[in-house]
This record gives structure tokens, sequence and C-alpha cells, in this order.
């Protein structure tokens, strides 16, 4: 299970737990929300995530395709090794 926690002052969201395809959808609609509401700039901070699957990672490479091409752009840090 992935629970994130957001800083809409900043654009960033700090995750924890799994990352699978459910938690990386609940990212993306984070991350679109922050986008959507004025941050250009939107940083997922993957510190506390013990584990995650190629599903959710396809999508967090997908959601920062996305974000680029509507002028965007996502920041992973401390991502797993895989993404």
């Amino acid at each position: 299970m992935l629970s994130e926690t957001v800083d809409r002052q900043t654009g960033s969201i700090r995750a924890s737990g799994r990352l699978t395809l459910l938690g990386a959808d609940l990212l993306r609609g984070t991350a679109e929300s922050l986008h959507g509401n004025g941050h250009l700039r939107v940083v997922l901070d993957l510190r506390d995530v013990r584990d995650a699957d190629d599903a959710g990672l396809d999508v967090l490479r997908a959601l920062g395709r996305e974000l680029a091409a509507r002028g965007g752009e996502l920041v992973v840090r401390h991502a797993p090794a895989t993404v």
C-alpha cells in the first residue's frame, strides 16, 4: 500500500510504502492536481518507497512525459534504481 503526503504550497509529494499501478495512479492524480493549480514543477520524493513494480514505474515515466508536453516538469527524487 502506498501513502502520500502533499505540500500544496511547494508543489511536492512524498510517497511511502509500495509503488504499484494503483499507488502510481494516486500519485498521478495528485501531481496533475498540483500542476493544474499552477505548479509548473512538481517534486515527487520516493525516499520512503520500499518497493516498486514495473507497472507503477511506467505510470510515473508517462506522467513525466505528459507534464513536459504541457510545459511542466516532474522531478523524481530518491527513485528506485529501476526508474
